[in-house]
């Protein structure tokens, strides 16, 4: 039986503190990946036993060596390969000799090569399940734990990060070489430092997993190029954040080139990183555009306390970036409050006339750092305010230095969040060093802070609120909606046309008008007559995707005669525009009445599974993309979410006058969709298209469906 995510997780421990590591394929030239391995391990002084292992060296930087890793005595807990693609898989069988669980293979060329080098990778995959062996790559910078009782720099980066208390997982090692120097410039510590490489084995999953209880790690920050298991990320990412621990992420790849053509709406709205964009909201990920935003707030979570509310209070020595960060504050959702009449008598009292004592106050071009202790202390103090915004522009009389020490001096006096801005460079240099060396979030751009500020608070407000479980309808009928997916892949059909997809939607509660189907204009009449006017007509037809594009759908029809003309004059429009549409006959159903065009749908993503789409519909929603996503199966929290994004969600609410639309019947009409999605995987792509939502108290009623069905039934 394979190992799950945590089971694998759970050896993590021995990777990260290990007792002895042997580096197989380490050499003694300075300089290259096996030679600096091995120092690096020296150097930063690990914590345990180290054995290189190197056939032909008698040592390795003056430390005796083994020629094959089954010759060392003693037990080893990791090994590190470095030994060439070619023979790596020798080291790695001996590794399952000696009874060496964990490994980390640094070496390249496996899979990122194609042809050969996915067939090695493959080989390692095999060893490991023979021997119960965890391992990290292959192709990777390999791992970092600065826990002073461990010290182990097992990878090839040019030096150990300082201590702290973020953890970095990374799918790049070149990037992972980067943002280590770009951490260390602004004494950024990690807990824990990963490059995945390959991922053939172990991945951003089992870490997370680890992570969670690691009481070394409060942040943990992502690079990802591929999701390989989007449901399991998405549940890891949940514990981990349940935890109190925030994930923020990297996700590359934002286009998708290449694609298969979609054979519905929501299959061509549903691009690649639409639908990552919501798993991640939808599990609490905080996505990133870059790396500065991923530090800007991932220093925000790890040295400032979480704020108790989204009020903040600036305080500036200028003007014009005062009312900047105002504005980015009211734009990121948070709140500039007046001060008490406490604070606001202290603030005139304290400082000088000219000063703004309001939010953002001003304490003038020439204060000093006793004016922004008096400023700040006041603020802080303020019950009104959850966390400061210190901003600073070096003038002649400015004490940068000293007000950066004040800054660090009050920030420990109370539990409210400080965030800074020295905006500048070489005057400033010597003050902003000051800050980060005292772990003052400091921030390049000063509207940075406010969207540092929003996402804390955020996170905090998501981790307070009540979690509600996805809704689970128990008036289904799971069996009638199988039986028609299945009949109709055991004919070969790739898509169910209207008059059975209605059906399936019926089969899970998604409330349809009256219909009838019909072969003839003359049997179109007499349905029509049945069901009662007035009706619309449509054309059957598999191979007509879009039936508006061919004249294949007449609304509005008040008479059996209206019906037998209008088929009449279908069929002969469609074999002028499509003569080759084979023609299975006619689609009757009572005109639903008029309200707001919505579009649902369903696709089956290869990497977060089935989704659900929401958005403003019609024969223009290709056109506006208006359109949110959930990853099934969806909990009330990401209904709301789906349908309050959407640009046009004020008119269903009901703006310019009009009246509310029924906003109660789509929020069960997506929850009903989600769970046929979860329950019946015969169904790659579902389109209802419009759902038209009528008055508030009315319902929404689909009219229109169309169902994909997957490749091969």
């Amino acid at each position: 039986m394979s190992k799950t995510y945590a089971d694998r997780a759970k050896g993590l421990e021995t990777m990260f503190h290990p007792q002895s590591i042997a580096v197989a394929g380490a050499n003694n030239v300075i300089g290259t990946v096996p030679g600096d391995i091995f120092r690096n391990l020296l150097k930063t002084e690990f914590q345990g036993m180290l054995y290189p292992v190197s056939p032909g060296q008698k040592h390795i930087a003056s430390v005796r060596s083994w020629k094959y890793l089954i010759d060392i005595e003693d037990p080893v807990d990791v090994a590190v390969i470095v030994f060439p693609s070619a023979v790596a898989h020798m080291a790695l069988e001996q590794c399952g000799q000696k009874g060496i669980k964990n490994v980390i293979i640094i070496t390249a060329g496996y899979r990122e090569i194609g042809g050969k080098g996915s067939e090695r990778e493959q080989q390692l995959l095999d060893i490991a399940e023979k021997y119960d062996i965890n391992f990290i790559g292959p192709n990777c910078l390999g791992i970092i734990n600065t826990d002073p009782e461990v010290m182990m720099n097992a990878s090839f980066a040019r030096q150990m990060p300082d201590e702290g208390r973020i953890a970095f997982l990374s799918q790049s090692g070149a990037l992972c070489t980067a943002v280590l120097d770009y951490a260390r410039a602004k004494h950024i510590g990690f807990s824990k430092f990963v490059s995945l490489g390959n991922k053939a084995q172990m991945s951003e999953i089992e870490f997370l997993h680890y992570l969670k209880d690691d009481p070394k790690t409060d942040v943990v920050l992502l690079y990802l190029e591929d999701i390989t298991d989007g449901p399991a990320l998405m549940d890891a990412a949940r514990e981990v954040i349940a935890a109190r621990k925030p994930v923020l992420a990297i996700k590359s790849g934002r286009t998708e080139l290449g694609a298969s053509a979609a054979l519905s709406h929501t299959g061509s709205l549903a691009g690649s990183d639409g639908i990552c964009d919501a798993a991640f909201r939808q599990a609490g990920i905080i996505r990133c555009n870059d790396i500065e935003e991923m530090f800007n707030k991932a220093i925000a979570f790890a040295y400032q306390p979480l704020p108790e509310g989204n009020r903040v209070a600036i305080v500036t020595n200028a003007g014009g970036p005062g009312v900047l960060v105002t504005d980015a504050a009211v734009s990121d959702g948070l709140d500039v409050p007046g001060f008490t009449e406490k604070t606001a008598a202290l603030l005139k009292k304290k400082l000088p006339a000219t000063a703004n004592t309001k939010n953002p106050v001003d304490v003038i071009g020439d204060a000093r750092a006793d004016r922004y202790n008096v400023a700040i202390s006041a603020v802080l103090e303020d019950e009104n305010v959850d966390g400061v915004f210190v901003i600073l522009t070096p003038q002649s009389m400015t004490e940068i230095e000293s007000i950066a020490e004040e800054i660090c001096v009050v920030a420990d006096k109370y539990g409210k969040p400080i965030y800074t801005s020295f905006m500048g460079e070489s005057d400033v240099a010597e003050g902003i060093d000051i800050l980060q060396r005292n772990h003052i979030p400091h921030y390049i751009l000063a509207e940075s802070m406010s969207g540092a500020f929003a996402a804390a608070w955020n996170f905090r407000k998501a981790g307070d609120a009540k979690q509600e479980p996805p809704a689970a309808f128990k008036d289904v009928d799971r069996e009638k909606a199988h039986r028609i997916l299945d009949k109709a892949a055991a004919g070969g059909r790739g898509m169910l046309p209207e008059h059975e997809a209605v059906k399936v939607l019926e089969a899970y509660g998604l409330p349809q008008y009256q219909s009838e189907v019909a072969k003839t204009p003359d049997e179109a009449a007499e349905a029509a007559g049945r069901i009662g006017f007035p009706v619309v007509l449509k054309i059957i037809s598999e191979d007509i995707v879009h039936k508006s594009d061919v004249d294949g759908v007449v609304l509005n029809l008040s008479s059996g005669e209206e019906v037998r003309e209008a088929a009449e004059n279908m069929l002969q429009k469609i074999k002028k525009q499509q003569p080759e549409a084979g023609i299975e006959g006619f689609f009757i159903r009572k005109m639903i009445p008029k309200g707001e065009e919505t579009i649902l749908g369903i696709k089956r993503d290869r990497t977060f599974g089935p989704v659900v789409m929401f958005g403003y519909g019609g024969i223009f929603v290709e056109i506006f993309k208006d359109v949110a996503f959930g990853i099934t199966p969806v909990d009330p929290k990401t209904v709301d979410r789906m349908m309050s994004e959407l640009r046009a969600a004020p008119l269903l609410k009901g703006a310019r006058g009009r009246k509310p639309r029924d906003t109660a019947s789509v929020r069960e009409a997506i929850q009903r969709l989600s769970q046929l999605a979860e329950e019946c995987p015969q169904i790659r792509e579902l389109d209802i298209n419009p759902l038209l939502v009528l008055d508030e108290g009315q319902g929404s009623f689909a009219a229109d469906a169309r169902i994909v069905l997957q490749d091969g039934g």
